[in-house]
């Protein structure tokens, strides 16, 4: 097999779904706040639509793939990384902005070789803490946030380095190494659970999933979930897939 040639520190891989406009803040944001990390652009249009900028008005490289059917979230960050060449390989969502350059401290994090994947910590709009490092979900913990009850985050995050069951898939940096060694993202989710799915085959190789707090962005989220039953089809596919899997079952038997 041929072997890969890194060039870049980070390849970003993002997927936009007919949001182009998001995408254009976010380049400007790594434009401005990212000068000290070598990256590059991989953008899949998901849905045919123009762009806003120009590919090559930046000073990092932007790397266009149009799709000619959708794809789901696994497809199309999978079909990213065969076009990444950096030592490290980050999934992120179109809706993420950051004042500052949160990869140093990310890649700083994973020099720790027991680390498999790690995520910045996840702000709202208005500054506050996202619940996006969560433990792995049950049956129960569902139907109990369904009913109202299991309010609050499930860890305390201060300053220190979190070791959570899973991270959002909204923003995740991994070694490129370790995502080819997991195949990537399981394509059989087409869109939610990938992440989750994902961070416990990770666990179940023996690596830990980090939140570090020394890196935050902001996530501009849209909840479709909530608002489409297409959507929330998918999400109630995703989980059950989930509940069924070999991984969900060995993670908690090794609990």
């Amino acid at each position: 097999m041929e072997e890969i040639v890194c060039i870049a520190q980070v390849s970003i891989s993002i997927v936009s779904h007919g949001q182009a406009v998001l995408v254009d803040h976010l380049l400007r944001d790594i434009e401005s706040n990212c000068r000290a990390t070598s990256v590059e652009l991989i953008l899949t249009l998901n849905l045919d639509e123009p762009l806003p900028f120009a590919a090559d008005s930046f000073s990092f490289a932007v790397k266009v793939i149009r799709n000619a059917n959708p794809l789901g979230f696994a497809a199309n960050h999978n079909q990213a990384f065969t076009h990444a060449t950096g030592q490290y390989f980050c999934v992120m969502n179109p809706d993420i902005r950051f004042n500052s350059d949160p990869f140093q401290a990310l890649i700083a994090c994973l020099q720790d070789a027991s680390v498999g994947v790690v995520a910045p910590l996840v702000v709202g709009e208005s500054g506050e803490m996202e619940d996006s490092a969560r433990r792995f979900p049950t049956p129960f913990k569902i139907l109990c946030k369904l009913l109202g009850g299991c309010e609050g985050g499930d860890y305390e995050v201060s300053d220190q380095l979190v070791y959570p069951d899973w991270v959002g898939g909204m923003f995740m940096l991994f070694k490129r190494d370790i995502f080819k060694q997991l195949g990537g993202f399981d394509q059989r989710y087409f869109l939610y659970y990938e992440d989750v799915d994902l961070c416990a085959r990770l666990r179940l190789l023996g690596y830990e999933v980090a939140l570090c707090p020394a890196a935050r962005v902001i996530h501009h989220a849209h909840r479709s979930s909530h608002r489409s039953f297409r959507y929330l089809r998918w999400h109630l596919n995703s989980m059950m897939r989930f509940f069924m899997s070999s991984a969900y079952w060995q993670v908690w038997f090794r609990k």
